[in-house]
């Protein structure tokens, strides 16, 4: 550690790694131990855009949107969400392929975009508080972080970003963080004596369930800007809602899993992937139970018909 040019030296009996996406203990552990790692941006970036409420004759403010909700405006490529503030303010995140945000560089542009693409958005908000926020605007970049293992030895452990950042599309960063903890110290229950089996045993629990809810996170990004817009995808919604209301306890809905429930990642993806085969082999057994209840219909019709009879002769033609 430096502080003005000074190299300065502590021992700890842990340290635990807690400092981001960047972690500089996660580059220490690489040079240790045979971790690997792998970080990946996607071709998309995020700017934040003011969604201000309606200022009303008396000074207080209302939402102009309903204001329990998470608004998306979804355009298959990129999208764009505004997350209610207390306030009743409106966050607002355009989430877009940078070769999109580089076309972008005059606020008219930013303007006949939104005009095109977000219309709603100017009938809301209003042209010049977009233009504004213009102003500001600085594309982020999303990031993704996958290690092998959490932990070296008994002397260093890794948590939260610093061993699984993931893009913010199932809001689950911030949670899977604070389950590590949990997680933490069910280990060292487990292992009172030991701290280096603890360590190990955490690092074991966490990885499989960090890969799954980064995997989850990016198809849910998908999901949100484009599947939304898709009649069958509404519908497959629809039946999840009446099966997790006919079996409460049996069908649960794999957004309620991941976001309600401590059901660990993976197992929340296991079980929609049963959810998937048992849809599926329902829809299935319904065609072919259509199919078969037509063609017997059509064939008992067929046989009481009589048989078809073609008056022809080679005068007529």
């Amino acid at each position: 550690m430096r502080v003005d040019n000074e190299k300065i030296t502590h021992k700890a009996d842990l340290v635990i790694g807690c400092d981001g996406s960047y972690s500089l203990v996660r580059q220490e552990m690489l040079k240790r131990c045979r971790l690997d790692f792998s970080q990946s941006y996607i071709p998309h970036g995020y700017v934040e855009i003011s969604m201000p409420g309606r200022t009303l004759p008396s000074g207080a403010t209302e939402p102009v949107m309903p204001f329990n909700y998470l608004h998306i405006w979804p355009r298959k490529e990129f999208m764009l969400i505004g997350l209610p503030n207390l306030d009743n303010s409106f966050t607002g995140t355009l989430f877009m392929p940078f070769k999109y945000f580089d076309a972008l560089q005059t606020g008219d542009d930013a303007l006949n975009f939104f005009q095109e693409m977000f219309p709603d958005f100017i009938k809301l908000f209003g042209s010049e508080n977009l233009l504004s926020s213009f102003k500001d605007w600085k594309v982020a970049g999303l990031v993704s972080i996958r290690c092998s293992t959490y932990n070296y030895k008994d002397r260093c452990v890794l948590m939260g970003d610093a061993a699984h950042a993931m893009v913010p599309f199932y809001g689950q960063g911030m949670n899977c963080g604070l389950e590590d903890c949990l997680v933490f110290k069910q280990a060292l229950d487990t292992h009172p004596h030991n701290l280096e089996a603890a360590l190990d045993e955490y690092s074991r629990l966490r990885v499989t369930d960090a890969f799954a809810i980064n995997d989850l996170a990016m198809y849910n990004y998908i999901e949100m800007r484009s599947k939304v817009n898709s009649k069958l995808f509404l519908l497959r919604r629809r039946v999840d809602s009446f099966l997790h209301w006919l079996m409460p306890n049996t069908w649960i809905p794999l957004y309620t899993t991941v976001s309600f429930t401590r059901i660990p990642y993976h197992l929340c993806v296991e079980n929609k992937s049963w959810q998937d085969m048992v849809v599926n082999r329902l829809l299935l057994t319904g065609l072919l139970g259509g199919v078969a209840v037509t063609a017997g219909a059509l064939w008992k019709w067929l046989g009481h018909r009589s048989p078809l009879s073609v008056n022809f002769s080679w005068k007529s033609l």
